[in-house]
């Protein structure tokens, strides 16, 4: 599939798909994704449905997406906290300038995803608005501290969560990463309690495997439930 690339505020966008879509996927990219980007858009493209899928590059990955600031804990970067300001680019900009430029229809489904930070930065943006119909977050870092406890105050507004975790990822000797096994399942298990459709799949390997397809997985059955 082919992209097209359209500036929206300084940054260049790449789009793919379809004008007059059913869904509008959204991904907030690191530069590493990019180069894998169109396999994980013909993987998405196995599903039946009319989509445009636009990847909104990021340029401080940590800073970004991080909803508040944190020590670091791999490295020596933090987190700069700055994934409020992410989200008015997105709701402010992002989407109203694919909408008119793309005639996409007014009700056009929204799903929020990302893999790593920026699952978690999609899980966070949905406590902040109802915009998104879906959340499509792949191997989310749901260890980042004060996630567990920021989400119990202040739960997600949207209906249909993808979650998934590589089977080794809870095995690190990072105190702080280790936890993320225990807080997938116990997010999971909340989220259905409230009655949220959600799901949370497994995939074979660690953080760092087939990033591309597990996140085409995860925009495909946001879509897919949807029936």
């Amino acid at each position: 599939m082919t992209a097209q690339t359209m500036q929206i505020g300084n940054r260049p966008c790449r789009i793919y798909g379809e004008a007059h879509a059913e869904y509008l996927l959204l991904q907030m990219t690191g530069a590493h994704e990019l180069q894998s980007m169109e396999s994980a858009v013909t993987a998405i493209a196995q599903s039946a449905h009319h989509f445009l899928f636009a990847a909104i590059p990021v340029e401080s990955w940590n800073d970004t997406l991080s909803p508040w600031e944190a020590p670091a804990v791999w490295g020596k970067q933090g987190f700069g906290g700055k994934a409020g300001k992410t989200l008015r680019f997105l709701t402010e900009q992002v989407i109203p300038s694919l909408k008119q430029q793309l005639n996409l229809p007014e009700n056009v489904k929204i799903i929020l995803g990302g893999y790593s930070l920026a699952g978690l930065f999609a899980l966070w943006a949905s406590t902040q608005t109802d915009l998104f119909y879906g959340i499509a977050a792949a191997s989310p870092s749901v260890w980042f501290p004060g996630w567990m406890e920021f989400e119990q105050q202040y739960p997600m507004q949207t209906q249909r969560v993808y979650l998934s975790l590589g089977d080794k990822e809870e095995c690190t000797k990072n105190t702080v990463m280790a936890v993320v096994g225990n807080n997938i399942r116990t997010l999971h298990s909340q989220l259905t309690a409230r009655g949220t459709d959600c799901t949370l799949q497994w995939n074979s390997g660690g953080h760092f495997k087939d990033a591309d397809l597990r996140t085409a997985k995860a925009f495909r059955w946001v879509m897919e439930e949807s029936r």
